[in-house]
């Protein structure tokens, strides 16, 4: 029979395991977090203070593109040479968003009534209850009579023998419940302390890679650059608004201008041609 002691020495070494894996799921769950809905908050801000500005460029900067692409295209008709055809303009770097960790699948559900001592079945009832699992009489078909009575041979030899952890293999092997052939349910306990770790440790990983994704995600690096300007007494963000609110004036002058120059002019290839050299030496 499986020793009760060594049985209960791997349960407590497996269940103190098993709580030290969820304590590390648990704190690393919580930093995680932490940590997103700090980023979080700070997308939001970003976006609060900054948002309507690039929407507000990339609408200027679409129609300027229309505006010089116009140009181009009646500059070529007229037989002016221009270095290239405007480029359509990339859309302004607005948040991305942020990757939502799901929920954990539920944990296995632990044996009822934990670890169970029961009486050990003594030989005698093993063997018994064997002969009622494996008896030739309960075969359905000739070839499950042939299997059944080898099994009954080996039952009988098992008992023959006394030996009990044969006979024990035999019925588990058969379907007995474990605390019926060993008295206690200890290998039930171990099954599923082994699957609650796999699952812990399925949880872990999830975890972890949630955490690598945020870690190198775009708006962490802004967030921690943002925080550590602002700690030093600066505010960065309204600094960017002051920049992007320059470029909308710039871009709105050019829009103005762009839709009134006569293709005919030479001040018509000059802004463009100007136009696409600051493109160019803004995209190096």
């Amino acid at each position: 029979m499986r020793n009760l002691a060594i049985d209960r020495h791997e349960l407590a070494r497996r269940q103190a395991r098993l709580a030290d894996l969820q304590a590390s799921l648990s704190a690393q769950e919580q930093a995680h977090r932490a940590l997103h809905a700090q980023v979080q908050a700070f997308i939001e801000r970003y976006t609060a203070q900054l948002g309507s500005l690039y929407l507000e460029l990339d609408a200027l900067e679409s129609q300027l593109h229309t505006a010089l692409s116009y140009l181009f295209e009646a500059l070529q008709r007229n037989g002016v040479a221009t270095a290239r055809r405007p480029e359509p303009p990339k859309a302004s770097a607005l948040p991305p968003l942020l990757a939502q960790m799901p929920a954990g699948a539920p944990a296995p559900a632990q044996p009822e009534g934990g670890l169970q001592d029961l009486t050990p079945p003594s030989l005698k009832q093993l063997y018994r209850r064997a002969a009622m699992r494996c008896h030739p009489d309960l075969a359905g078909s000739a070839a499950e009579r042939q299997r059944r009575e080898q099994d009954m041979m080996s039952v009988n030899r098992a008992y023959e023998a006394q030996d009990r952890a044969r006979l024990e293999n035999i019925l588990l092997a058969a379907g007995e419940a474990p605390e019926r052939v060993t008295g206690n349910n200890s290998l039930v306990m171990l099954e599923w302390l082994q699957r609650s770790e796999q699952a812990v440790q399925g949880r872990l990983r999830v975890v972890q890679a949630h955490q690598a994704a945020l870690l190198t995600h775009p708006m962490h690096r802004l967030w921690t650059a943002i925080t550590q300007a602002e700690a030093k007494g600066l505010d960065p963000l309204s600094v960017m608004a002051s920049r992007l609110r320059t470029q909308i004036a710039e871009r709105r002058q050019e829009l103005y201008i762009g839709q009134r120059l006569q293709p005919e002019s030479d001040l018509a290839h000059n802004f463009l041609q100007q136009r696409l050299q600051r493109m160019g030496a803004a995209a190096a």
